[in-house]
């Protein structure tokens, strides 16, 4: 037997660099996908020519970076130990086998005072714009949705504090329309600095055991804010553990690319920050046709603001909020025409007043609910009246309702599951983004921005190097290579070929292949008369049609 002694360890060889990363190694991918020195532009500014000592390569220590979100490295000192010993880190960086890498601190430093949260952006942007040269960027259809991200904070540090409710970006808006309606209505506008009256005290019945559990719910739900990360927000859901966390709240193409993320706390709702990522993405995509999210962001401020766009909402079924046990919340009709609601006994709620959070209030007659035989099932009221809330937007929201039936949009929202779900799951499976080792909003924010830059240069990168490979290769990955919309002209080309490639098959003696439809991905692609839009799925014979079809692809 042979055996491997410590005696080998001490050989001297002679090895090229190039030879010790394998052909298909992601980091060549990337490396031959984009161009790098794009980076010294955006730094440019941060350096000084003729002060100090020479400074290290800002490509390298981007790269670094890139590294560590690339393969999920949970920090700078592990990925700066990774670098030095993995021989692909080492090419991909430029640095020889003997050449002493740059230190952890190094990078550190310079991603905290150096390269700013715009340097952060232009990297971002650039990479999309990479990414969108390829061909590969479709932003007309949009997803949007937020994940958590644990914050590196203890749970056991926290101080109970009275935290002010923040203003609504559209309270101006909101009050002029509320104002408008009230003196539609002959009542009284609101005047803008006075004051909310109080809400009557109601009698409660309860129990004093009760009341007192209730009031140690109460403080328990006070506002907690973390002493380690003070900017970090405890996130409670359902029956998760109670943390201290961060959400990044994003938006992602129909190809799975992310074009924006805003992070906030993670105690900050999603309809909150919607604003803050539409903003963003409909000024650097006006092309934006249609929005699909989920019920979190089916409210009528949202509504109202997509669809005054000239843009589509596409959501989910939101359930009402009803009396449990009492009756369905649509038979509760609102008359347009009268300005009131039919009751299920068929008895008209009166409009009352508007509010301040533009809930307008129709109220029912006692006389008439006093001898109502259904009443138990419509409210619980002592003075028998029954009050009905429609927000003075409420058309937008049941226009988002209509839309949700359509089948186009039905389509549209099931593709949720393989554009930004899929994205937050590779995030935290692949790339390390269950948790972050940084504090602060800043450095959390610069963190998951350049996490979804690196996830956005992996894959245009892969598909890129797949253009380059043998076409027997392709035979393989068939099923990718026809979904991918750079290919919509080969595809194209596939099925007008597809008669005279039968024609042609007629001659010799292989049987006919089994053909199933093509994906979703491709049906936009105009198709000839006469002509179906096909892709084989039987295997390749020397004669046969698929082969025919196959060669008519990779055949330009």
């Amino acid at each position: 037997m042979l055996e491997r002694g410590k005696l080998d360890r001490g050989i001297l060889e002679i090895v090229d660099t190039e030879s010790l990363v394998p052909e298909g190694h992601l980091l060549r991918k990337i490396d031959a996908a984009v161009d790098f020195n794009r980076i010294y532009e955006m730094v440019e500014s941060l350096y000084s020519e003729d002060n100090g000592r020479p400074s290290i390569d800002p490509v390298v220590l981007f790269k670094m970076v890139l590294i560590q979100h690339l393969y999920g490295l949970p920090s700078l000192r592990r990925t700066a130990e990774e670098v030095y010993l993995n021989n692909a880190y080492r090419w991909f960086l430029g640095y020889t086998l003997r050449e002493e890498t740059p230190h952890f601190s190094t990078v550190s430093y310079n991603f905290r005072h150096r390269f700013t949260e715009e340097t952060v952006d232009k990297v971002f942007a650039w990479i999309l714009e990479e990414v969108a040269e390829a061909g590969y960027l479709s932003p007309k259809v949009i997803y949007v949705d937020g994940t958590h991200i644990k914050a590196n904070a203890n749970i056991k540090k926290q101080v109970k504090e009275e935290i002010p409710s923040a203003s609504k970006r559209y309270a101006k808006e909101l009050m002029e329309e509320v104002n408008a309606d009230r003196e539609a209505h002959g009542k009284k506008p609101f005047e803008e600095d006075e004051p909310p009256r109080p809400p009557k005290k109601k009698r409660d019945n309860t129990s004093k055991k009760k009341q007192e559990r209730r009031k140690k719910e109460a403080k328990k739900r006070k506002s907690v804010r973390s002493v380690t990360d003070p900017d970090s927000g405890l996130f409670v859901k359902g029956e998760h553990k109670r943390q201290f966390a961060y959400e990044a709240h994003t938006a992602c193409d129909d190809n799975g690319f992310v074009v924006e993320t805003v992070v906030t706390p993670g105690n900050v709702h999603d309809s909150v920050a919607f604003d803050d990522v539409y903003d963003k993405v409909t000024g650097s995509f006006p092309e934006v046709e249609t929005v699909v999210a989920d019920s979190a962001y089916k409210t009528p401020h949202i509504c109202k603001k997509v669809f005054d766009d000239g843009r589509v909402l596409s959501t989910a079924y939101k359930r009402p909020q009803t009396m449990k046990g009492g009756h369905e919340w649509w038979k509760y009709v609102y008359d347009e025409y009268y300005d009131c609601i039919l009751c299920p006994e068929y008895q008209p709620l009166e409009y009352s007043t508007t509010n301040r959070d533009g809930y307008r209030e129709y109220k029912s007659d006692p006389k008439i609910c006093e001898g109502c035989p259904t009443r138990h099932l419509c409210t619980h009221s002592k003075d028998c009246v029954k009050t009905v809330q429609r927000h003075i937007w409420k058309d937008y929201e049941e226009l988002a309702d209509d839309i949700r039936y359509t089948p186009e949009y039905q389509e549209l929202y099931k593709r949720r599951k393989e554009t930004i779900e899929r994205v937050f799951a590779d995030a935290k499976e692949k790339h390390a983004m269950r948790y972050t080792q940084y504090r602060g909003l800043t450095q959390v924010s610069n963190w998951v921005r350049l996490k979804f830059a690196a996830m956005n240069l992996k894959k245009p990168a892969t598909w890129l190097w797949m253009e380059k490979l043998d076409p027997f290769v392709l035979i393989l990955l068939w099923p990718i290579y026809a979904r991918n919309p750079v290919y919509a002209r080969r595809v194209d080309r596939i099925s007008r070929q597809a008669e005279a490639s039968a024609l042609l098959a007629d001659a010799f003696w292989a049987p006919q292949p089994t053909l199933i439809p093509m994906r979703r991905a491709t049906s936009s692609i105009p198709c000839p008369s006469g002509t179906r839009r096909l892709f084989p799925a039987t295997s390749f014979s020397r004669f046969s049609p698929t082969w025919l079809l196959f060669m008519a692809t990779v055949i330009p």
